[in-house]
């Protein structure tokens, strides 16, 4: 035992040697452990990237980018500030290495990635290069803080897919903290490791006077997933789209997010996120999500009072029995700071990120893409109440004290693990435009006499 630690120790330091000197050369490589896939860097600047720890799984067809795509070019760009960009490489170079301690962060235990392993594999035999199936796609605002754990952890889930599974979207708008300069920086880097990566800037401002908020919500969503409803056909049938927000968390709660959707047969996963208004943390998603009664997770009186915040699923004991044994349970809509679902319905246009109609309940973009799924025969929506998130580094170590990492959790696993699924949705879901308005309302509401939005 003491000469295998030895030995993780050598080679732990012979890694970061290697980080130090490839960020020296203005190369980025993540490392985690000893499980993530190895990067072998050429003078050319060429990277290739395995799938595992074990070479011989590796394709040896697998394209870095799909066919007839064309990858991003890594000439320097000329948008954004001069002083904000030179102040960006400290950040880049903590987004490339997890030890990195320039920047406060979420501290991310090693989690027991043989549990995941599968996720990198090829979802079935084939001949043909295989084509990306994980997309992750984020609307990013003021938040340069964050991006050292945030664009760190779905780096680090990035390379332990394999970076030609994968694909990263970005939309920044209206940063003038130096968010844009740093993601906009990191593409050489990104692109050295094979990964595709697109990076847009949208002057879209939900916030702005007479600007309808859902709407501009929605159009922003909607541009983080151009590539994948534009050109299907570059993605797998299967794909699964991993869409954050502005969230500190680690890499393995990317990680269960995905396993959670896979293993459950999910059409989406949630996790649970959290806001601290004072000493206690308050479950922050309220106004979105939606349990299998139809209700919100806890009562929000006609006063707007979050007195009962504490008493989640005050209604209903099979997911509330469910959420404090850290159990997967269903409900009709959630996203919760982190969501992974399946691309199929947007990748067949059935169904994109909207507003309201005419004669339909005032909601938000999230609950009106799960109540669109639902009519499309997708209604296998889950929370996964074992990952637990929050909006900044301090408050998520805050949080992960009080609730957990995700991989202490799964440790625990029992075996009534797997959901049974309702197959309809509630036939009344709380429609609450705001706090003193409140009705139950046809889940359906709209999509009857409108058709399909």
């Amino acid at each position: 035992m003491a000469t295998q630690r030895s030995m993780r120790s050598l080679l732990q330091a012979v890694a970061m040697l290697v980080v130090v000197f490839v960020l020296i050369t203005g190369v980025g490589i993540s490392q985690y452990g000893d499980s993530l896939p190895r990067i072998k860097f050429s003078p050319s600047g060429n990277s290739d990237s395995s799938l595992s720890a074990k070479p011989e799984e590796a394709s040896k067809d697998q394209p870095t980018h799909p066919p007839d795509s064309t990858p991003p070019s890594s000439s320097p760009s000329t948008k954004g500030n001069a002083t904000l960009r030179a102040q960006a490489p400290p950040y880049v170079r903590a987004i490339m290495d997890p030890a990195d301690v320039t920047f406060p962060r979420l501290e991310c235990p090693q989690p027991n990635l043989e549990r995941y392993n599968y996720l990198g594999r090829a979802s079935e035999p084939t001949i043909h290069a295989q084509l990306p199936r994980y997309f992750f796609a984020l609307d990013l605002h003021q938040c340069v803080d964050l991006l050292p754990r945030l664009i760190g952890s779905i780096l680090e889930t990035i390379l332990f897919l394999g970076p030609p599974n994968c694909v990263l979207s970005i939309v920044e708008g209206r940063s003038d903290d130096g968010t844009f300069e740093v993601l906009d920086e990191l593409r050489s880097n990104l692109e050295l490791l094979g990964i595709k990566y697109h990076l847009q800037t949208s002057d879209v401002n939900p916030t702005a006077e007479g600007t309808d908020r859902i709407e501009a919500l929605a159009e922003l969503r909607n541009l983080a997933l151009k590539d994948l409803i534009e050109h299907p056909e570059h993605y797998d049938k299967d794909t699964t789209v991993i869409f954050s927000n502005d969230i500190s968390l680690c890499m393995e709660d990317f990680l269960e997010l995905i396993h959670q959707r896979k293993f459950q047969g999910a059409d989406q996963t949630c996790a649970m996120d959290w806001t601290y208004v004072g000493d206690n943390p308050t479950f922050y998603d309220v106004w979105i999500a939606r349990g299998m009664t139809g209700d919100l997770f806890f009562r929000i009186p006609e006063d707007g009072s979050w007195d009962f915040a504490w008493d989640l699923f005050w209604n209903d004991q099979k997911s509330k029995s469910r959420l404090s044994t850290w159990k997967p349970f269903q409900v009709f809509s959630c996203w919760n700071g982190v969501t992974a679902f399946t691309a199929k319905p947007i990748m067949e246009k059935k169904i994109k990120f909207r507003a309201h109609m005419e004669g339909e309940c005032f909601q938000g973009e999230p609950k009106l893409f799960a109540k669109d799924m639902w009519f499309h025969g997708y209604g296998k929506i889950a929370v996964v109440p074992s990952i637990n998130v929050e909006y900044s580094d301090e408050a998520s170590k805050k949080i992960k004290a009080l609730k957990g990492y995700t991989s202490s959790h799964v440790e625990n696993e029992g075996d009534d693990i797997k959901i049974n699924w309702e197959t309809s949705p509630p036939e009344q879901v709380k429609c609450m435009p705001e706090h003193q308005h409140q009705s139950f309302k046809p889940w359906d509401e709209g999509l009857r006499s409108e058709g399909s939005p």
